[in-house]
């Protein structure tokens, strides 16, 4: 039995309901984020230039991501990721 694959387009993937608000951080925000978890990037959890939620945007390796997710219990819970 095969099962057909469905392909979404770069808009599709960033717009999908189940995909969480990505952004990547200017300079300025970068160093606020990492100055106030007293933190470096490499100590941030990771994420690969080639995910399909980011690869639009042109990230570049050592780019820092905010990501926004709706939460039941929290409401609204913001991760940090640095790009590989």
């Amino acid at each position: 039995m095969t099962i057909g694959a469905i392909y979404l387009n770069d808009d599709e993937i960033k717009n999908h309901v189940l995909v969480p608000k990505h952004e990547i951080l200017n300079a300025k925000d970068k160093d606020a984020v990492l100055k106030k978890y007293n933190i470096t990037v490499e100590q941030l959890p990771k994420i690969l230039k080639e995910d399909a939620a980011i690869k639009s945007f042109g990230v570049k390796t050592g780019d820092v991501v905010k990501i926004t997710r709706k939460s039941v219990t929290a409401g609204i819970s913001t991760y940090f990721r640095t790009v590989i």
